[in-house]
């Protein structure tokens, strides 16, 4: 950090990071899971079946954590380990949508709901600069995680 003052935007990202975070943190709690988890279950639900390699590296993350995570996941009834069809020496994990859906659905409904509506309530031309904006920011955010998990940490 420097000592140049915070700016209005430093402050409105930061707030915004903070409230996803503790969002995710809520819905995790509630399930019984960590956030990390929560976030797991995100991105498999998004990737279908995938291994517990490329669940590593999609959330940045050694092996040997995601073994854990699956484990969890799998004691929890919210995913499932399956033999990949294409090689049986390889292990998928898949997402249990009905037990997902019915969990899931009734935490994240409301807020899905609020966000559409508080974006439909702008223009055309405002909710391309939205997109535009919040695609950036989460390149940018993506790229920054990329830095801080490599090896050297900067």
């Amino acid at each position: 950090m420097t000592n140049e003052p915070i700016t209005p935007g430093d402050l409105l990202g930061r707030d915004f990071a903070t409230a996803v975070v503790m969002f995710h943190e809520a819905v995790a709690h509630r399930l019984g899971l960590t956030a990390t988890d929560n976030r797991a279950l995100d991105v498999l639900s998004r990737s279908g079946p995938t291994t517990a390699g490329d669940l590593a590296r999609a959330l940045h993350l050694t092996p040997g954590a995601v073994t854990g995570l699956a484990d969890r996941l799998a004691a929890a009834g919210y995913i499932t380990r399956v033999p990949d069809t294409t090689d049986r020496r390889r292990i998928l994990l898949v997402v249990a949508t009905d037990r997902m859906a019915a969990r899931l659905q009734p935490l994240y409904e409301p807020f899905a709901r609020d966000v559409a509506e508080l974006f439909a309530a702008h223009s055309d031309d405002q909710q391309a600069a939205i997109t535009a904006f919040l695609t950036d920011v989460t390149r940018t955010l993506r790229a920054h995680t990329e830095r801080v998990t490599a090896p050297d940490g900067r």
